[in-house]
């Protein structure tokens, strides 16, 4: 019987070697009420949380930043925060970008039925749900989509363009 060895040591530098992460000022374990909807029978503040991401692929040619709810009571999730075309030398969001219209990035239609950010606003009761906040690292400078893109759509063309991406992933219940 002959035994084969094989050897990963060659490769393993490279498949971590950009370390691409995404953090945040605002963000812990558990969202506050800065972060949550406000409507829909919630009363938070409805403020986007500060994001900063680093160590993107060198082929980065521009970023997308998504909010998703996987624990939504829809069958489908829920999407809070639908951002993109977000300019490869861009690495942060302040507190409240997703607040307001910028020239910087388009920011889409969300599950809430308008653009922006929207927080988290589980059922009251239900358990704690989780907020993917996710940085996509694209292989284009735009997406070729409008602030009118549902949320689908815009994921389609996510999921086409990403060369990596980096999430937090924090709580919330009422």
């Amino acid at each position: 019987m002959k035994k084969v060895l094989f050897s990963f040591a060659c490769c393993a530098s490279f498949l971590f070697a950009d370390n691409f992460t995404l953090s945040s000022s605002d963000l812990k374990g558990q969202l506050t009420k800065k972060q949550e909807f406000s409507g829909f029978g919630c009363s938070g503040e409805n403020i986007s949380p500060q994001l900063s991401w680093q160590n993107a692929p060198k082929e980065t040619k521009s970023f997308a930043i998504t909010v998703y709810d996987p624990d939504a009571p829809t069958g489908s999730g829920w999407w809070h925060w639908v951002v993109f075309d977000i300019s490869k030398d861009k690495t942060t969001l302040p507190s409240g970008f997703g607040n307001n219209e910028s020239k910087d990035a388009i920011q889409s239609i969300t599950d809430y039925g308008k653009s922006g950010f929207g927080g988290a606003c589980p059922p009251l009761g239900d358990k704690a749900h989780r907020y993917i906040f996710t940085v996509h690292a694209l292989d284009v400078e735009t997406l070729g989509l409008d602030k009118n893109a549902n949320p689908a759509t815009v994921g389609y063309y996510l999921n086409s363009h990403t060369i990596s991406k980096a999430s937090i992933i924090s709580y919330y219940k009422r």
